[in-house]
């Protein structure tokens, strides 16, 4: 039996993901654990260059891309581990990180979920927490929000020095109890990519676990490797998790009136970008580039929000 079961999702980020494993073997040195990588149908040799440097970690090699919720569950539970640590390619850990959060667990036998502190690689705080999704939060400005309510929406500008019980923890870097798992059950696969870790920690404090930020662990984090291949897609595949978020676990009237007011929103801001881009003759390539994705998130509702749209394997959409 070890004390932590490492488990690293990757879709084509090979040097990241030897980078990530180099960082964990290099700073978690009085602890054991094992690493499971869950490979999703990568094609740039990640698995061979695993298996090569790294032969002790166990890989799990799938032929496609299963999604991020799914790839997890595969690795969730092979070992009697008492804690699972949800760890991206794009994440180097400073020393200590993870002793630090097996240290807060091991003293907070109440807490499912530990969340690390996001860094860029300059030490500037990343968002690391979060509320969950409602009305507010999505059809409203976050940063006034966090401005009016800082209590209810707290934001990264915050200096947090002390561990801090939060809604949810982004899920970069994050230690989770396998009690609690057993309680309230992995992953949920509807979610394909995004979400996922946000509807898991609902989950946790919904059976009377807490959830909690722990600013003392800090994790670079160089952010977004996998969405930057697909930006468009991406942008899809989370608002459609953002729809799976709300009508799993709001009223159906928080839900139908979401759906309506986002759409909303996505149209006025397709427009605002198309007048701002015919302002500059399209000239600018960021404008350029946000008009884009807001043409493919109004496409993708005007054709009714396919599955064949988004970061799911072509022969996996319907």
């Amino acid at each position: 039996m070890v004390d932590l079961d490492f488990i690293i999702v990757n879709w084509n980020t090979r040097q990241l993901l030897l980078d990530c494993l180099h960082s964990i073997h290099s700073t978690v040195t009085d602890i054991s654990y094992q690493i499971y990588v869950v490979d999703n149908g990568s094609i740039d040799d990640s698995v061979k260059a695993v298996r090569e440097q790294f032969p002790q970690v166990i890989v799990i090699e799938n032929q496609e891309n299963k999604g991020f919720a799914a790839a997890v569950n595969q690795a969730l539970g092979k070992n009697a581990a008492t804690y699972s640590v949800l760890i991206n390619t794009d994440t180097l850990l400073h020393k200590n990180a993870i002793r630090v959060m097996y240290s807060f667990m091991n003293q907070r036998k109440d807490v499912g979920i530990a969340g690390a502190q996001l860094e860029k690689p300059d030490g500037t705080r990343q968002h690391s927490y979060d509320n969950y999704p409602a009305l507010a939060t999505e059809l409203f400005n976050k940063s006034l929000l966090q401005w009016l309510f800082p209590y209810k929406y707290p934001s990264k500008k915050q200096s947090i020095v002390q561990p801090m019980e939060v809604e949810s923890v982004i899920g970069a870097c994050m230690m989770i109890r396998n009690e609690a798992i057993k309680n309230v059950g992995k992953l949920d696969e509807d979610y394909f990519f995004f979400l996922e870790e946000t509807d898991w920690c609902y989950r946790m404090q919904k059976a009377g676990w807490k959830v909690y930020h722990v600013p003392e662990a800090r994790v670079i984090h160089l952010g977004g490797q996998s969405k930057k291949m697909a930006p468009w897609q991406s942008q899809i595949e989370y608002c459609r998790s953002l729809y799976i978020f709300f009508k799993k676990n709001r009223a159906i009237v928080s839900y139908r009136v979401f759906r309506t007011f986002y759409l909303v929103k996505i149209l006025i801001n397709f427009i605002a970008n198309f007048i701002s881009n015919v302002l500059v003759l399209f000239q600018n390539r960021k404008l350029r580039y946000r008009l884009s994705i807001y043409a493919m998130l109004l496409g993708w509702h005007l054709l009714l929000c396919p599955d064949w749209m988004g970061l799911k394997p072509a022969k996996n959409k319907v």
